[in-house]
């Protein structure tokens, strides 16, 4: 199968003036503005208008404040944009931190076809979900406070958090940042990158390590507010260890849709080895999840609920544990012995379900139930959700339409031997 390559700058003579230089690179960059497919698609005709109704909405937000388009109060100061575009959107950006660990310091070589793809997911997560910080904050422009130093919170998790999340979104564009070298030309910056990437990927699994964790910490102080069968000590360790699966989840279930969109661009070096890390992802989620359900036990044990069981909150809280944590692994242990992928794409869908209904458990769902008036999310809430997650995917298409993220680099950049260990794509025998 030919791989379409994607469009590279050609750098320009340097001895060239700078200003010609300029020019060249303002003429590549107007080009790749132009659409590299057919406008009228299903994805473009629903995801256009969702995107045009956000953007009315949010400056409905921002001009009239949060109650002219939630249901957000007082008593329920979090909703849907913290407990979906943050808490579960971060845990679904963690496949990025959980795969350069796995490349860059475990050395396992398997998963390196697909960690460019994965690491500008978790960059494109952070920046929309974690961004979408701003949308919640009834002082948005308050955010930049914790990081210049006015009115430093050191000892609140809210404050490691903050600081987290700008720190990683640095260390993943460091670390996705050859890629964009590759597209514009840069060759003495590709080098000079790929030499920084290494190190920003141990910043960046530290980070993440730290932030996952915190954001479970942040409801270990809202222990009367929270169901006894979400709330735990064990919060931050459970939210790291579904983040493992969540995001290896995440890049099974989006590595079969990319297979088929994108399938012209993707290295022959990708396509062979498909197969093969699906199902080696698998028996690791399997893995994450059997802890994950381990922590699950022992604290439903040692909190002593049985007979929770029985109301209304406890079939609810079944239904999330054994439906979709428990069924799940078993099918990805199933898919790996059968070796089966769409098995275990089945799998991860269902992976993907059992976080999003954990964190929203956590977050909406099962805080304040005893309240007689609960908080519904509005219809505007959920278009602004769908409009960032719609941003979010058009960010991505664009990107790897242009940039080598599945595609081979240009020559330039496989043959630069001399680089140090970074995101790179490492061509096969038969293509040297």
């Amino acid at each position: 199968m030919s791989t379409l390559r994607p469009k590279h700058s050609p750098a320009p003579d340097a001895a060239a003036p700078t200003s010609d230089r300029v020019r060249h690179l303002w003429r590549f960059l107007l080009g790749e503005l132009k659409p590299k497919g057919p406008l009228l698609t299903w994805f473009n005709a629903i995801s256009i208008p969702i995107m045009l109704l956000g953007a009315v909405l949010l400056w409905i937000r921002f001009t009239q404040g949060l109650g002219a388009i939630t249901n957000l109060s007082q008593q329920v100061p979090w909703g849907l944009w913290i407990g979906f575009d943050v808490v579960t959107g971060v845990a679904f950006a963690g496949g990025a931190y959980v795969l350069t660990l796995m490349v860059y310091v475990l050395r396992v070589e398997k998963f390196h076809p697909i960690v460019r793809v994965t690491v500008l997911n978790g960059l494109l997560a952070y920046i929309f979900y974690a961004g979408a910080l701003l949308l919640d904050l009834g002082r948005p422009w308050a955010v930049i406070n914790p990081i210049i130093g006015n009115s430093f919170g050191v000892s609140s998790v809210l404050f490691l958090v903050a600081w987290h999340f700008m720190l990683y979104m640095l260390a993943a564009l460091l670390e996705f940042s050859p890629a964009i070298a590759e597209w514009l030309g840069w060759r003495r910056a590709h080098r000079i990158l790929n030499g920084l990437t290494l190190g920003a990927v141990i910043f960046g699994v530290t980070l993440s390590v730290l932030h996952q964790s915190g954001l479970g910490a942040l409801y270990l102080m809202a222990k009367g507010k929270i169901h006894p069968l979400w709330y735990s000590e064990f919060i931050p360790v459970l939210f790291l260890v579904s983040s493992v699966f969540a995001g290896l989840s995440l890049v099974v279930f989006e590595g079969a849709i990319s297979r088929r969109v994108f399938r012209l661009r993707m290295s022959p070096e990708h396509h062979s080895q498909h197969d093969d890390i699906v199902l080696s992802l698998a028996r690791i989620s399997a893995g994450a999840m059997f802890v994950y359900l381990f922590l699950k036990l022992l604290d439903f044990v040692h909190g002593q609920h049985a007979a929770l069981l029985a109301t209304p909150m406890g079939a609810w809280y079944l239904l999330e544990i054994l439906g979709f944590v428990l069924l799940p692994c078993m099918l990805f242990l199933r898919a790996a012995q059968r070796r089966s992928t769409r098995l275990a794409l089945v799998a991860s869908g269902m992976a993907l379900v059992g976080v999003l209904l954990n964190r929203l458990n956590v977050t909406v769902i099962a805080f304040k139930w005893y309240e007689p008036v609960r908080y519904v999310p509005s219809w505007q809430e959920v278009v602004v959700t769908l409009a960032v997650i719609s941003a979010e995917i058009w960010a991505f298409r664009w990107i790897v339409n242009r940039m080598p993220v599945v595609s081979p680099p240009p020559e330039w950049a496989a043959e630069d031997s001399g680089a140090a260990p970074a995101l790179k794509y490492r061509p096969l025998e038969t293509e040297a």
